[in-house]
């Protein structure tokens, strides 16, 4: 027996590939069915079942693809009802795989039909859990994604999840190894630790949910700092749930080249968005005017999900020559699915055209520092907030940019204002919207909040409610 986690980085997701005797089983795959197939054949195994925990939120999964490459089934938990054959398992149900087993345990509350595989040996010990999005490490599932389906609120969800882990998950022996569905990083929990396999033993010790004194207090514990979900869950979800088109045809119509002059035509026709995934520092020096900037070196589709919204937007990407199928690929993997091309030969491309250039100011914290020597100007954090309450520049104010369409608005079109992030990648998509509505009034700060705290910019971590968002 083998088991192996296949974790995907940006994503925090981990998807798990379990082979015994010649047969395999793959566990919440990701979308591009490629390297599984690649490994089945690798290991000279047949794929016997493809697991799904639930219909996932974040990310889409491979299952559809998958199930149509090699014939395995694919199999939810109790109570789900896709839009495709797949079997619909019973609670306690067990799938053969080699000599292993793997059990079946409905695992309801972050979910309705959340489900965890039990792996027994071929020993018959009870030796991982698959977790899904039931428990994580330091952390379990949010119980506020499925409330509309579910006809429930989240604290009568957060009640089942209790249920479900005290009643199914914690009675397990401490030796089961827990290979959860997403790690730190994920929008799926708001505590979860940055290690990605555990014993269920350690996390009897360190998982605040699974040390509560009482069912409210699980409850409580749970619901408390929630933030609002990502406005592209919905469309993921659908997805999953009643199945999408090949990433072949995907991948045939996004690797359509584009030149500048065709570019422009099908923008007018279509109402596709100009998605630049170039470096940051590289759009500031020039890019399209009205495109949106989401480096492909960073969290790129969790923030194209975030930003965009809409999984059914169209798309014309710009992107550094070579890399127009990995960002199409990754695109795909939140379910936007229709990009309409690539501007051939990058955005060298659009300058040899001699059309409209744009570009952004950006400054050195070290220049920050001397435009603020005797001024006091409007300075804008789109970190988190936690980041923001841990340190920041003294009076700046804190605009997290998940939440850039709430207080966009509110931002001055006479007063110059300055803005950063940790880095430069999250303060770089904000400028880049701020510019495609019509602001020119701002700096973006080069290399963000760690380079300027190497400077003698005043910081403070007190936090004043004036200057925090109410998100």
């Amino acid at each position: 027996m083998k088991v192996e986690q296949i974790y995907t980085g940006c994503l925090a997701q981990g998807a798990y590939y379990i082979t015994s005797a010649g047969e395999a089983a793959i566990i919440d795959p990701l979308r591009e069915t490629k390297p599984y197939l690649e490994r089945l054949e690798r290991d000279g195994v047949q794929l016997k079942y493809i697991f799904e925990t639930h219909f996932h939120a974040d990310f889409v999964s491979g299952h559809v693809d998958l199930s149509r490459a090699t014939g395995a089934p694919i199999v939810y938990g109790p109570t789900a009802k896709p839009g495709f054959e797949a079997i619909v398992a019973e609670d306690g149900q067990s799938f053969r795989v080699g000599e292993v087993s793997i059990r079946v345990l409905h695992t309801p509350g972050h979910t309705m039909e959340s489900s965890c595989y039990l792996l027994i040996d071929q020993e018959g010990r009870e030796t991982a859990l698959f977790s899904g999005d039931t428990l994580f490490l330091g952390d379990v599932g949010r119980p506020d994604l499925a409330q509309k389906a579910a006809g429930l609120t989240q604290e009568e969800l957060a009640g089942l999840l209790y249920d479900s882990l005290y009643g199914k998950i914690l009675p397990l022996s401490d030796e089961v190894t827990i290979y959860p569905g997403h790690g730190a990083g994920s929008a799926c929990g708001k505590n979860m630790m940055r290690e990605t396999v555990d014993s269920l033993g350690n996390q009897r010790r360190v998982n605040y949910a699974l040390n509560q004194p009482s069912r409210e207090a699980f409850i409580a514990s749970v619901i408390e700092g929630l933030l609002p979900p990502p406005a592209y869950f919905g469309g993921n979800v659908a997805m999953n749930k009643q199945g999408y088109e090949s990433l072949d045809n995907v991948l045939g119509t996004g690797l359509t080249a584009l030149s500048p002059d065709e570019l422009v035509a099908l923008v007018s026709v279509s109402g596709a968005l100009v998605l630049d995934a170039r470096n940051p520092a590289d759009f500031a020096e020039g890019f399209i005017p009205g495109s949106i900037n989401i480096g492909l070196d960073g969290d790129f589709a969790p923030w194209v999900g975030a930003m965009l919204v809409d999984v059914r937007q169209p798309l014309v990407l710009v992107v550094d020559p070579e890399r127009e199928e990995e960002a199409i690929t990754r695109l795909s993997r939140v379910g936007f699915d229709h990009v309409l091309g690539y501007l051939k030969g990058g955005f060298a491309a659009w300058q040899a055209s001699g059309r409209e250039i744009d570009r952004i100011e950006r400054i050195s914290a070290e220049e920050l520092a001397l435009r603020l020597e005797g001024s006091k100007p409007m300075i804008v954090d789109v970190r988190k907030e936690s980041e923001y309450a841990s340190a920041h520049v003294h009076d700046a104010y804190s605009r997290p940019l998940a939440y850039i369409n709430d207080w966009m608005a509110d931002l001055p079109r006479e007063e110059h204002f300055y803005i950063h992030c940790a880095g430069g990648y999250r303060s770089m998509i904000a400028s880049s919207i701020l510019r495609s509505r019509g602001y020119y009034n701002f700096t973006d700060v080069a290399g963000g909040f760690a380079a300027i705290a190497q400077t003698n910019i005043p910081q403070t971590d007190f936090v004043c409610p004036s200057k925090i968002s109410s998100k």
